[in-house]
């Protein structure tokens, strides 16, 4: 018997980290440039190369303007141009600091760009993180599974399921100009509907949680257009919209603001669901003999301590993206006013408060349905309990 718990075990492992690999390799994916094929002008490619020497460094500008700089010799690995060397000046036209600077055995990302004059330029965009991240994944696969063992494996199958649903869903839907909200609402409903019931089985309590989940992301959805719509948003306040619009992507800004809010909330939603419904369902099986707004009253208990770790989880999250925003905005001397007028800093401020909002709501509408569906299952089960409950309730 552990012998055979060991090899599923293994198994399971193995399946894991092949999804997250393949997954990982989706999302690196680059368009690949036909091999040998030289570039138009005003075309780039990004190649990966390595550095074999830092042939000269020092300090380019002045004064508040100074920073560091390189002048790096490089050798380019994989396609058309592989094995050929050269020389690359780093930091005299893009803002470094010490933390940006490349030393000898690096492996560095090259922008290989043909200008309208048909010169070719070289630039270093950027390190190549894939070891680290590859190992962080694996540490944190092998953890979950260490921990959790099989119930570890079905989380992690299901955050697999929910990053295939946003990267082949999601984001091509999104792409090709369908609404948002609609898009945002369905994938996120399907999404963790799967990981619900990978984790916790097909039982009555997951399907309270999924009910709680749909109706608390609706009144989300409702709630984030209402006020967005109110405070008149663009969403444009974060610089990657504007980024898309030069890009040539054309989207919904607002709706795309308000697909990303309901995403956002989605995950600490998915835990006040599930730890609300199993809650309530544990203390129906403990004690048949609560009554429906027993169970109700001590699921809101229950949830009022949840929710005050969950709001709080959420504002940390936002700001904890924002840091630099808000070191930028504290060293900006503006009325305070005027500095929460601004629409990047209003939409943080919409997004924080309406998926609070959410979660408060997740409360009362999945203890109202476990609690009803509790007592139904108790009804089912020990007839003479319900009975003799409904006999004293009268």
């Amino acid at each position: 018997m552990f012998r055979s718990n060991r090899v599923g075990w293994i198994v399971g492992a193995l399946i894991a980290i092949s999804i997250f690999a393949a997954l990982a390799a989706i999302g690196g994916r680059q368009a690949a440039s036909p091999v040998g094929a030289e570039l138009a002008p005003g075309e780039s490619e990004v190649l990966r190369a390595r550095v074999l020497e830092v042939v000269d460094e020092g300090v380019a500008g002045e004064g508040e303007f100074a920073q560091p700089y390189q002048r790096l010799r490089l050798r380019l690995e994989g396609g058309p141009l592989s094995g050929q060397e050269l020389e690359v000046e780093h930091g005299l036209l893009t803002l470094t600091n010490q933390s940006q600077l490349f030393g000898a055995g690096d492996r560095v990302l090259v922008e290989h760009l043909r200008s309208a004059e048909g010169e070719e330029l070289f630039f270093i965009t950027d390190h190549v993180r894939s070891a680290p991240l590859l190992w962080l994944t694996l540490l944190f696969v092998a953890a979950t599974l260490l921990l959790s063992r099989w119930q570890g494996l079905r989380s992690l199958l299901g955050m697999a399921v929910s990053l295939a649903i946003i990267v082949w869903f999601i984001v091509p839907q999104i792409l090709a100009g369908r609404d948002p909200v609609f898009i945002a609402v369905a994938g996120s409903v399907v999404m963790m509907a799967i990981s619900l019931y990978l984790v916790y089985g097909w039982r009555p309590k997951t399907h309270v949680a999924v009910a709680g989940l749909l109706l608390s992301l609706v009144l989300t959805g409702l709630l984030a257009a209402w006020f967005v719509s109110w405070a008149r948003l663009s969403g444009f306040g974060a610089e990657e919209a504007s980024f898309l619009a030069v890009a040539g992507v054309h989207l919904d800004t607002r709706g795309l603001l308000l697909a990303g809010i309901i995403i956002g909330t989605l995950g600490a939603l998915d835990d006040v669901a599930i730890g609300q419904s199993s809650a309530l369902f544990e203390l129906s099986s403990a004690n048949p003999r609560l009554t429906w707004l027993a169970l109700l009253r001590h699921g809101m208990t229950i949830g009022r301590d949840h929710i005050a770790a969950m709001v709080n989880t959420l504002l940390l999250a936002y700001v904890g993206a924002a840091l630099p925003l808000v070191l930028l905005i504290s060293a900006n001397a503006e009325p305070l006013g005027m500095t929460l007028n601004r629409q990047i800093i209003a939409e943080e401020i919409v997004r924080t408060l309406v998926g609070s909002l959410g979660l408060l709501a997740g409360v009362p509408l999945t203890s109202l349905l476990a609690a009803t569906v509790a007592r139904r299952r108790v009804a089912g089960e020990h007839p003479a309990v319900a009975g003799g409950e409904d006999q004293a309730a009268g």
